[in-house]
């Protein structure tokens, strides 16, 4: 479908509160993302904490210097942490203009400045751009429509693309949530893009959510020293890392 015609069927956006957690929905009761109300820049879903799993395979000291793009902007929780817990040059790409006038009235996301900035547009056109090419560290692809039936891009072409806009050490994580099971051609299209030895996965949420990681350049850290980064990862960020040692590992194994 062109971003032309997808713009003309842009859902509805609506929120709703329990006073602890405030949810982004597209026009129907799929939750498409969260915030924490009392700690606005934590990561408060489980599966979105699992896609910065990327910072097992860095140095904790140059995360700052990295940049991070977000496709599918959600509740931006990943852009609020990249650009607030994490100091990284961040950009997001959202199409639908509601997402993002609803993401700043209502779910913290500060206005574009010097490190981070929100583009409306198609994301499958957007990673296209020469000026995106080997320049991301962390990619986060979490793009589903209303129904949340599965991923609107997840084509060979796409994770090509997406591969060519990171650096080296660069990352991809994708959200494979879908009530249809598309998840193992998702997986082989994943590996015919970046090669099976370059990805990696979690066993699923309790919600059914799985991510999926896929390195720019195949590598297996040895245990120990994922240990180490995991527990470094939880003193400086808050993030979970040690458990999800317990259910991550590469897809080839």
């Amino acid at each position: 479908m062109s971003p032309a015609k997808r713009s003309l069927q842009l859902p509805e956006v609506n929120i709703s509160d329990d006073g602890e957690l405030r949810y982004l929905h597209l026009a129907t009761p799929w939750v498409q993302g969260a915030m924490r109300v009392d700690a606005p820049y934590d990561i408060a879903l489980e599966y979105v904490q699992r896609m910065m799993a990327w910072l097992l395979f860095v140095e904790p000291d140059s995360v700052a210097k990295r940049r991070a793009m977000q496709l599918g902007l959600g509740a931006g929780a990943i852009t609020k942490f990249c650009w607030k817990k994490l100091r990284m040059r961040t950009t997001a790409v959202e199409l639908n203009p509601q997402v993002v006038h609803v993401c700043r009235s209502w779910f913290k996301l500060p206005p574009d400045g010097p490190r981070m900035a929100v583009v409306q547009g198609d994301a499958g056109t957007e990673i296209r751009q020469v000026g995106h090419l080997a320049t991301i560290d962390a990619l986060a692809v979490d793009m589903y429509d209303d129904d949340a039936a599965a991923p609107v891009l997840d084509s060979v072409d796409f994770y090509r693309d997406a591969r060519a806009v990171l650096t080296d050490e660069g990352c991809m994580t994708v959200n494979l949530f879908g009530r249809t099971n598309h998840y193992e051609q998702s997986v082989a299209r994943i590996a015919e893009a970046f090669g099976q030895e370059a990805v990696w996965a979690f066993k699923p949420t309790r919600e059914g959510n799985t991510i999926v990681l896929a390195q720019r350049t195949p590598s297996r850290p040895r245990r120990a020293l994922l240990l180490e980064r995991a527990a470094g990862i939880e003193e400086r960020w808050g993030l979970p890392a040690r458990k999800w040692l317990r259910s991550f590992k590469p897809v080839a194994d």
